[in-house]
């Protein structure tokens, strides 16, 4: 898998993806705690243009909860990020892998709620 996890929404634009995206995330339990619009901060901090880009800030609070418990640093790696980017014939949506952002962390407990937080976030992109 890498460190995300991948799916092309063939013909879909940005938007359209996003509303599908939060649905899912929705329905598997994440919220979307932050947002950020990669385009137009580029735009207005660089003067640079780019394709769609948005990066959604997910979180599922029990398995936050959850991980905060067994490392109580752990919101530093916290929420988990889900993309959106413009791409030739649809939307590329990536969310991270958290077994992967996480592997610094000595702590097998905390691996396996990643895990857990890795099949919700997959099955939401699949779904999406």
């Amino acid at each position: 898998m890498g460190y995300t996890h991948d799916r092309l929404l063939p013909g879909t634009n940005i938007d359209e993806a996003e509303k599908r995206v939060r649905e899912a995330l929705k329905i598997k339990g994440f919220g979307v705690l932050t947002e950020i619009d990669v385009k137009a901060t580029m735009k207005q901090k660089i003067d640079g243009d780019m394709d769609g880009y948005k990066i959604l800030g997910a979180c599922n609070p029990n398995m936050a909860w959850d991980a905060m418990g067994l490392e109580p640093r752990i919101g530093a790696m916290l929420p988990c990020n889900v993309i959106l980017r413009s791409v030739n014939g649809g939307t590329e949506v990536s969310a991270i892998d958290p077994v992967a952002s996480m592997s610094a962390v000595e702590n097998a407990e905390l691996h396996q709620v990643a895990a857990q937080v890795r099949d919700m976030l997959v099955e939401a992109v699949d779904t999406a």
